[in-house]
């Protein structure tokens, strides 16, 4: 999507108030968590929130994410506005689309950041402006005042374990490829060292790739590289990290006629990977309920907007390179396989009819997903 580029006066002013601060060390504290928590309780105000979430390959943003906080804020507080930018792989275009958002009188920022570092810019501008950011999946940098996500190393660590279980006793023997998220992504990290927590002398890494903004036709173009380079019969697991590099890594086995394809990991339950899961293409994904993480984003940004505290929300703390103790809520994912695939339906992520369409009939039934 585009950016909007309609600013007015008051976005060069919050600039240059930031750089002022910033010039007086004092950008970690003003506006950040430690003033808003203070401020006046406001109870009954309608609040605006921006919402900047990334489009960074992944289907979740706008089928989960911005449907779950748009009705928790609705159902928290009827007059409650949700200004939606989706955003790119961009971080330039997202910082400009951030602008747009402080531009428009926002009361508060959700931002899922496609660069940590990179938004570092937007979050003093917000905080120059007044405005409390909070940081959604990833933790961006600058004086951020709540963080929701789920545990990265989590993640990592229950697709280790899944892709040892897969190639069994033998492991040791056996040479597997790791597809690692987006080198820009802080998350990414996260999930590569939890998953080398688990791996790292149990298994050869035989190759390992970092894949730029998590594209699928990247993940297809190193695991292909990665096929060439080993021989087709001497790929015997994939670490992706997400469902995206696994549909990217699969149709790369698919093209060189690997057969049988080798256990391919994922994460986030989109549902192709389900279906994949359910066909046997896909060994496993890891689930994150997004309605938890939606609830407790809409809870922190409407406190936030009211000049409330979001102590009673927060279940902890978190640091960046700029705060410390800034208030979090970090979920537990869950792992899942064909065995456990139907959890995705017992929760609402999706109907039995959503997964179970023609093609897959089959497939659904003897996973035990038809009655």
């Amino acid at each position: 999507m585009k950016p909007h580029r309609a600013r007015t006066g008051a976005v060069p002013a919050a600039m240059v108030l930031a750089l002022i601060l910033a010039a007086c060390g004092q950008a970690k504290l003003s506006g950040s968590h430690l003033d808003r928590n203070n401020a006046t309780p406001r109870k009954n105000q309608a609040v605006t929130i921006g919402l900047l979430l990334p489009s960074s390959q992944a289907t979740r943003w706008q089928q989960f994410d911005r449907p779950l906080i748009q009705r928790r804020v609705h159902k928290l507080c009827r007059d409650c506005k949700v200004r939606y930018v989706a955003g790119g792989a961009d971080a330039a275009a997202q910082q400009q689309q951030a602008q747009s958002l402080l531009s428009s009188g926002i009361d508060v920022l959700i931002i899922g950041s496609v660069d940590s570092r990179a938004a570092r810019p937007a979050v003093r501008q917000a905080t120059a402006a007044q405005v409390p950011v909070i940081a959604y999946d990833q933790l961006a940098e600058g004086p951020i005042s709540g963080y929701v996500s789920f545990s990265g190393r989590e993640v990592g660590r229950l697709q280790g374990r899944a892709l040892l279980k897969a190639l069994g006793p033998g492991a040791s023997r056996r040479s597997i490829v790791m597809l690692n998220g987006s080198p820009n992504d802080p998350n990414s990290s996260d999930f590569k060292d939890g998953s080398l927590s688990v791996l790292r002398g149990r298994v050869k890494i035989a190759k390992e790739y970092d894949v730029l903004n998590w594209s699928p036709a990247g993940a297809y173009t190193d695991m292909a590289a990665a096929i060439s380079a080993l021989g087709p019969g001497r790929v015997d697991g994939v670490y992706a990290a997400n469902d995206g590099l696994a549909f990217g890594a699969i149709a790369a086995l698919k093209a060189a006629n690997v057969g049988p394809l080798p256990p391919v990991t994922g994460q986030d339950a989109d549902l192709d990977a389900v279906r994949r899961i359910i066909t046997g293409e896909q060994y496993e994904t890891v689930y994150k309920p997004f309605s938890r993480e939606a609830r407790a984003a809409a809870d922190m940004a409407v406190a936030l907007g009211r000049g409330r505290s979001i102590a009673d929300i927060a279940t902890g703390t978190v640091s960046n390179s700029s705060l410390q103790d800034i208030p979090s809520v970090v979920l537990k994912p869950r792992s899942l396989t064909v065995a456990d695939i139907g959890i995705v339906i017992k929760d609402g992520m999706y109907t039995t009819d959503q997964i179970c369409t023609h093609p897959f009939r089959s497939a659904c039934a003897k996973a035990g997903l038809l009655g």
